[in-house]
């Protein structure tokens, strides 16, 4: 009995050790509760340029383990992202979810999906302040909130200024955003060629910089990880099912593609909202990140601002989003 009672009190000593000695941003973010068994997240995105937002948000209505409580838009003519969101959330049975636009920018790629977008009506009083209802859905839920960023991050940056002591409330940000090693085009078969100046990134320098100024846990899912090429072979399971889901998908693929020439979608963000249901599709590792006046994200020593995830499989992917998305995941 006395030998237990010391390997008890050897295992506390050793707890708090960990507890006090680990960078405070991680031991927050993996002991911040599930509520009810679901994730309550928010997905800021600039849904109707690439094809992987529809992918992602498809993925973050249809897991049992994600409350989905607002889908908020960002970057170029975010009115028009917001009419896209609203109107993919109306065919698929997730009206309820509300949606609001961010501040507007200047875009400088096509919206592949406006057509699809511009059948769905503008409201009367126009679309709430992106920025406003994340803010206030923060402050009902402190340390709850995980923020799953796949744009460029002009909302996040307008969040950060208009009140960083709230921001700084949000339980952790999952971001699609990056490039370590490998830049686009880069999927793992040859040597690593060098990162890119991501889109996510590029577009928006500044705000990028104060995200991983923020201090808030922050997970990171980079061109490393993410090319994750969605074949036909997958691309025919999946748009043959006919759900609601996978009748929206297949109709914004096709004019994705009609209008990029592009047969084969890269689910790049799809990857963040996946890491945010199981964490093991894509490990990471803490690293400190700065970002230069190019938009390349380099790796600094220094303290770690960011967990960073460098590879991912992707067969054990699709395996992970295909079922989840038909809605026959594991609760």
């Amino acid at each position: 009995m006395k030998k237990i009672h010391i390997v008890l009190r050897s295992m506390l000593a050793l707890s708090i050790l960990v507890c006090f000695t680990a960078p405070r941003r991680y031991v927050e973010a993996q002991t911040t509760p599930v509520v009810n068994g679901r994730q309550k997240i928010i997905l800021d995105t600039d849904i109707g340029d690439d094809i992987d937002d529809a992918f992602a948000l498809s993925l973050a209505v249809s897991s049992p383990r994600l409350q989905l409580l607002g889908v908020t838009t960002a970057w170029g003519d975010t009115n028009l992202r917001a009419r896209l969101a609203a109107r993919f959330l109306a065919q698929t049975s997730h009206s309820g979810i509300p949606v609001s636009a961010g501040p507007k920018t200047l875009a400088k790629f096509p919206f592949t999906q406006k057509r699809w977008a511009s059948k769905f009506p503008e409201p009367a009083n126009g679309w709430p302040n992106a920025v406003d209802f994340i803010l206030n859905v923060i402050r009902k839920n402190p340390g709850q909130i995980t923020l799953i960023s796949i744009a460029p991050f002009s909302n996040v940056g307008a969040l950060i200024d208009k009140d960083p002591a709230t921001f700084r409330k949000l339980k952790r940000v999952i971001i699609m955003g990056g490039s370590i090693h490998r830049g686009y085009g880069d999927l793992g078969y040859l040597p690593n060629r060098g990162p890119s100046p991501e889109y996510n990134i590029l577009m928006d320098i500044p705000a990028a910089r104060k995200l991983f100024a923020s201090g808030v846990p922050l997970y990171v899912m980079p061109l490393d990880s993410t090319q994750l090429k969605l074949d036909r072979t997958m691309r025919n399971v999946l748009f043959s099912q006919g759900t609601r889901i996978t009748d929206a998908l297949t109709l914004l693929y096709q004019q994705w593609t009609d209008s990029t020439k592009n047969p084969t979608p890269t689910l790049y963000d799809a990857m963040a909202v996946s890491f945010a249901i199981d964490p093991d599709l894509c490990p990471t590792q803490p690293m400190h990140i700065t970002i230069d006046s190019k938009g390349y994200t380099r790796v600094e020593p220094g303290p770690p601002n960011a967990n960073v995830c460098l590879h991912s499989d992707s067969d054990r992917f699709f395996h992970f989003y295909i079922p989840a998305v038909l809605g026959q995941q594991n609760p």
